[in-house]
This record gives structure tokens, C-alpha cells and sequence, in this order.
């Protein structure tokens, strides 16, 4: 983080001026960041947002009280930013070290851009693990994990214990950690962590519940337990499980950081979970056929994708259009997917890193069986493919029990997001 840190020295430490929720995990991190922003700004606090990756434009990565820095504003960030990355650079480089990568810059530039607003809380979601990320530089009262997955095993380590332990290193001496429901080999990493540390720590499954929940249009009914109390019928609109228990890691942060662990306005809470979004997630982005987009790109992702599927949507016939990226474990993700879809369409997408068609169709055609894998060069060819085989399965003719699920990758999901709205 030296690279980082010497920067914001540089600009007198824009990441001191502000109070922070810093989130990590595998999955649910971006959902997460997206509801304690929500809720801490219907708080009357001016808030800013650091996620990665992005759907359709970069500037979307940092965001103040809920919208994105627009194009003219976030070239002015840069702008003044880049003298002192320059300083920065050459001084890595004199030591034989390299310049700051393209993460770090968006690092910099989310934390200079909070501080100018200035906003009064900004909810940091890790690039990549916790310990070493660049945005572990904040000292946050308030830490997030959310379930640990095995995931990025070349950068974070090769067992749960490992990535667990990586993804801890958040948790700053004296804070309050908010924790997910984890395998116990991770737990025992993060408690070990926590320990060290002096945290405080609020456990799912120990000082956190998901006491209730049941469907409703566009989203969920829960009933939220925390160490502030039970909060009941709190619409999120969301779908799925696992949104409800991103949720209520969400409240427990937001008490955390605004009373201290005691119970929040309820009809605040209410309204700031209303208006939570979560783009790219079981997005429904057209109809006849109905058109799905997931940014599932592990198993874990793939399981939690798959159960709300199935719970929250009317649907007999599913067709899959999957790029994913050469780095990870497709076929963990494919056989996850496998007795949801009817068909599959592999492909790639427009990242460099994105595994090659011809190569996922082999990994396909060992989980699906050759006749249900079709192949396409890219997601324009994919998208109409799938197209085509939903309706023919289709004995309504209205698109109705048909859909095609675009999934694998944020990358595959921000691409289809583009070619759909064109």
C-alpha cells in the first residue's frame, strides 16, 4: 500500500477526513456497500461510494450521495490527482518498484473526490481481499465480511482459511466487525483477527438473524434481527436469500456507525432499504423473451443465483448464455448452473482475460452433454441464439415460462447490459 499511501500524503490525507464502513468477502460485497450507502444517507449524512468493477462507464465506481461522479467531474479528479501520482510513480520507480496500477489511481481518486464533497461517511468495498488492498489504507471504524468463498486462490491463497484470514486483515484495532455466517475454518481466522485487534464482533448466527422473509413484488419482506432489536416487515428490493443477509449486514453496519449498536428510526430504515438497487444482479433487462443478467462468476455466486431463480421467478425453461474469465473455476460455476438451464450457450466477452469459446464449450459439454451446448464467437451472436431457442420453446408465444439468463462474469453481464440497451 506504500504507493497509495504516499499519495494521499502527497494530497494531506483526504482519507482521514471522513468516517468509513469498509466491506470485504467473496460474494455480496457490492450489494452490501449499495445498502449501507442507502441507509446512512437517509440518516441526513452525505455519503460516498467506492465499488468495483463497473456495469457500463467507469465513473459509476465512485459515487456521491448515491450518483456517480458524471464524466466532466471525475476528469477533474484525475486531473488534480495526477501530479501527485506522478511524484508517486517516480519514486516507486527509483526504487525499482512499478507505478500505481489502475485500481489504485480509482483509489486515490475515490478518496480525494469524498474529501473535496466533502461527504461525512464513505463506504469502501475492497478491490480484491482486505490485508494488502489498496483501499485498506482507510482506517474504518466499521468492517464488513460477508461469506468467505474460495475465489481470485492465486492472489488470496488456496484454502478458505487463507483467503478468510487475507480478507480480515480490514478489521482495524478497536472497530466493530460485522460478520457474515462463514464456514468455521474461516471463522476461526477472522475471530483470531478480531482478537488481535480488540474488534468488537457482531456474528451472524450468534448476534444477528434473518428471523423472516417472504416474496413480494420486486423484492422481499424481511424481519431483521441485530443487537438494536428486531425490525419487521422491511420491504428490500432485492430478490433472493442472500440479499436478505446482505441486508441485515447492512443494518447491523449502519447501527454500528450512526448509534452504536442501538435501534434505528424504523421508517428510515424502511426508506433506505426502498431504495436500494443492486444493477447486474437477477436484473430483469427485457421481455418476450424475459432476459435475466447475473453477475455470478464463482460457485458460490452460481448457488445463490440459482435458488433465488428458482424461488423468485415463474419459469419452465431457462436458456444460459455464459462468457467467463480464463482465471476461474468454470466448471465448479457450469455444474451449479447445469440443472437450472434447459440449454447453454457459451462464449466470451469483451475483457482480454475472458476464456475462449471453444475452450468453456469442452468444460460444457462434460457437465451439460454435447447436445444442449451451442457455441458462439461473441455475446452478440450468444444473445440471439439463446433468443431464438427460448421461443421456440415457448407454446404461449408471449415469452411467458421462457427466459434466456445472461451470466459468468460482471464483464459478460456489462456487455449484455450495453447491447441490450442499444
Amino acid at each position: 500500500m506504500a504507493r497509495v499511501e504516499r499519495v494521499l500524503e502527497l494530497l494531506g490525507d483526504p482519507h482521514r477526513t471522513f468516517r468509513a464502513v469498509h466491506i470485504t468477502g467473496t460474494n455480496g460485497k457490492s450489494s452490501t456497500a449499495r445498502m449501507v450507502e442507502s441507509l446512512v444517507r437517509e440518516h441526513g449524512l452525505r455519503t460516498g461510494l467506492f465499488t468495483s468493477p463497473h456495469l457500463s462507464s467507469v465513473t459509476e465506481r465512485i459515487q456521491i450521495d448515491g450518483e456517480p461522479l458524471d464524466e466532466d467531474r471525475f476528469v477533474e479528479v484525475f486531473e488534480d490527482v495526477a501530479p501527485y501520482i506522478g511524484v508517486a510513480d517516480r519514486e516507486s520507480e527509483a526504487d525499482g518498484g512499478p507505478p500505481l496500477s489502475f485500481f489504485e489511481v480509482l483509489t486515490v481518486m475515490a478518496f480525494a473526490a469524498f474529501a473535496d464533497a466533502p461527504v461525512d461517511v464513505a463506504v469502501v468495498e475492497v478491490g480484491l481481499g482486505g490485508t494488502w488492498d489498496s483501499t485498506n489504507v482507510v482506517d474504518a471504524p466499521v468492517a464488513v465480511l460477508t461469506p468467505v468463498a474460495m475465489d481470485h486462490e492465486r492472489w488470496l491463497g488456496h484454502s478458505i482459511a487463507e483467503i478468510a484470514a487475507e480478507k480480515a486483515g480490514i478489521i482495524k484495532d478497536g472497530a466493530t466487525a460485522i460478520v457474515a455466517a462463514q464456514r468455521e475454518d474461516a471463522d476461526i481466522e477472522i475471530r483470531a483477527r478480531a482478537e488481535r485487534t480488540g474488534a468488537r464482533l457482531i456474528r451472524e448466527g450468534v448476534d444477528l438473524e434473518v428471523a423472516g422473509r417472504q416474496l413480494a413484488v420486486g423484492g422481499q419482506l424481511v424481519a431483521l434481527r441485530t443487537p438494536g432489536g428486531l425490525y419487521t416487515d422491511v420491504y428490500v428490493p432485492l430478490h433472493g436469500e442472500h440479499q436478505a443477509h446482505n441486508a441485515l449486514l447492512a443494518l447491523a453496519a449502519t447501527e454500528a456507525l450512526i448509534s452504536g449498536g442501538k435501534a434505528l428510526d424504523g421508517g428510515v430504515v424502511e426508506s433506505g432499504f426502498a431504495q436500494a438497487s443492486s444493477p447486474g444482479r437477477l436484473e430483469v433487462v427485457r421481455s418476450s423473451p424475459t432476459m435475466i443478467v447475473d453477475a455470478a462468476h464463482n460457485p458460490a455466486g452460481a448457488e445463490a443465483m440459482a435458488e433465488t431463480l428458482e424461488e423468485a421467478f415463474d419459469l419452465r425453461r431457462v436458456i444460459g448464455v455464459v462468457g467467463i474469465m480464463a482465471d476461474k473455476d468454470a466448471e465448479g460455476l457450469l455444474a451449479v448452473l447445469e440443472p437450472s438451464l434447459a440449454e447453454i450457450v457459451v462464449t466470451r466477452n469483451s475483457n482480454e482475460r475472458s476464456m475462449e469459446p471453444e475452450e468453456l464449450a469442452e468444460v460444457a459439454n462434460e457437465v451439460f452433454g454435447e447436445d444442449r451446448v451451442h457455441v458462439a464467437a461473441d455475446l452478440t451472436e450468444a444473445i440471439q441464439i439463446a433468443t431464438d431457442l427460448a421461443e421456440a420453446g415457448d407454446d404461449v408465444g408471449v415469452g411467458a415460462g421462457s427466459a434466456v439468463l445472461v451470466t459468468g462474469s460482471v464483464v459478460t453481464v456489462a456487455d449484455a447490459r450495453t447491447l441490450l440497451r442499444r
